[in-house]
């Protein structure tokens, strides 16, 4: 590990070098860089480098780093492996904070001269640069507009989730994943080979960043095992840290060694590790987006009861039996409280025992509204989630002459209901929004769908597209609150 970190010159940068700029059209990684940056609309400094020179989009191509005036606080170098000691150096000299190293070709060829171009960017880095990479897609923080390669249409919308990978592809990904499922970032860092700045160091800093309040995790191998899970335990002390750990099998084992030079280690000494850590196990980029979101969205808090609500018996079913399995409950109702909710509700068909069936997916927002409110008056109910089948809305407005099922579609009535609902009584609402209408035809529901999610996302409330991912999701958020506070798991009802 190398010596202190000015992480604020890192992630907030006054000032970019991005060395390996062509003033050719086409894609290069510092080309896709630049452009990528220009479009985020990063307000600093940015100062291409290429030996060729010449101009790209107004700026001049410096031929060398040491032509730039001034200082530069942060570096992208994006050219031949070999090449790039002598940029670091060069970057290093002008007074930069850190560097992403993009370019491949070091120790992860498994070959001699990888590996000592990797040790020659470490023995830099010791003079006083600080390194992401190589092999990497680099840093995207939304509120300087850095972003990652390719990033160019990444939301500029802060919010709370760090992610550390050594996956540059998941990065990206995961980024964009988390632009429509509702997760906002802090700080996404693909770092790659870890030559200098990794998975230890980077969670310490997480650990006291204000900006950011749930951590998440691609690891493949690690340094140091004492290291990291000293420090993974202390970061889970106070915020959740969820965990995807890639290579746990024997095949995926070899793929870790050959994409980013790291050693897996064993499966089972892994899981206990976390386990032990209290950290946040997911098994792949949705279950960890999705419990990303029920950590950003949701009061950190043990969670018990659960009111469900849609249209449908098997759904309610379903629920029951996903909930049972994970420890969560779905109680009855008080008598009085279901009776009141069973007055308002359309008959025959309908049941508000809990899961509480209200018969048909086209009951009114205002009516909705109403059953949430009296679900939450329980004292057993902890969290609420309501299932709403929009797709319906389709044969609807076939059916009453409607141009299209957006002319129906309650969304944003019930967006704004489900929001006073949490306003007034203080307890969460999860909605469930399936699309089992995919076909060619149907594009206009998906439409729908995507503006109904963001209209509940728009107001905090989290949204998932099935009632197993939302109980699961729940669940994490529960078991972790639980371990961490030291309390006992109480049996499910019977």
């Amino acid at each position: 590990m190398t010596g202190a970190c000015d992480f604020e010159r890192i992630f907030n940068p006054k000032s970019v070098v991005i060395v390996g700029v062509s003033s050719k059209p086409g894609f290069g990684f510092g080309r896709g860089m630049f452009n990528a940056l220009m479009a985020m609309g990063f307000a600093g400094s940015i100062y291409p480098v290429s030996p060729k020179g010449g101009e790209i989009d107004g700026l001049k191509i410096y031929e060398t780093v040491e032509e730039i005036p001034g200082e530069v606080d942060f570096a992208v170098i994006s050219i031949a492996a070999r090449h790039v000691p002598e940029a670091l150096e060069a970057c290093r000299k002008k007074g930069a904070a850190g560097a992403e190293i993009l370019s491949a070709g070091f120790s992860e060829t498994e070959t001699p001269e990888g590996t000592a171009l990797e040790e020659e960017v470490k023995r830099i880095a010791g003079k006083g640069i600080r390194v992401i990479g190589p092999n990497c897609f680099g840093i995207y923080c939304p509120e300087s507009g850095l972003t990652l390669i390719p990033g160019p249409d990444l939301s500029r919308e802060p919010g709370p989730v760090a992610f550390l990978s050594q996956s540059g592809g998941m990065s990206v990904d995961f980024a964009h994943i988390g632009k429509w499922m509702g997760v906002r970032f802090s700080k996404v860092v693909s770092f790659g080979n870890g030559a200098d700045l990794r998975e230890s160091e980077l969670l310490n800093y997480l650990l006291d960043d204000p900006d950011t309040g749930v951590i998440t995790m691609y690891v493949e191998g690690v340094e140091n095992g004492r290291d990291f899970f000293s420090a993974l335990r202390r970061t889970a002390e106070r915020k959740p840290v969820i965990v995807y750990k890639g290579g746990l099998s024997d095949s995926g084992g070899r793929a870790v060694a050959s994409h980013t030079a790291s050693m897996g280690g064993s499966g089972v000494i892994w899981r206990s590790a976390l386990r032990q850590c209290n950290a946040v196990q997911v098994g792949g980029i949705m279950e960890m987006a999705q419990t990303s979101l029920a950590f950003s969205l949701l009061p950190h808090k043990i969670y018990k009861g659960v009111s469900v609500m849609g249209g449908g018996g098997a759904l309610g079913v379903n629920a029951c039996d996903v909930a049972e399995s994970l420890g969560l409950e779905i109680p009855r109702l008080k008598e009085e409280i279901e009776a009141r909710i069973i007055s308002i509700l359309p008959r025959p068909g309908s049941s508000a025992g809990n899961p509480i069936d209200v018969a048909n997916p086209f009951v009114s927002a205002q009516i909705l509204k109403e059953v949430l409110l009296l679900a939450a008056g329980d004292e057993k109910i902890d969290l609420q989630i309501m299932i709403q089948l929009l797709y319906h809305y389709k044969s609807l407005a076939g059916g009453i002459g409607a141009d299209s099922i957006r002319d129906v579609s309650p969304h944003h009535e019930l967006a704004q209901g489900v929001q006073e609902v949490v306003d007034t009584t203080g307890k969460p609402v999860i909605v469930v929004l399936p699309n089992l209408k995919q076909e060619i035809d149907s594009m206009d529901v998906e439409e729908v769908m995507r503006e109904a999610r963001k209209a509940f996302l728009d107001r905090g409330i989290p949204v998932f597209d099935d009632i197993s991912d939302a109980l699961k999701a729940v669940n994490r958020v529960s078991d972790y609150c639980r371990k961490k506070h030291g309390t006992p798991l109480r049996k499910a009802a019977s």
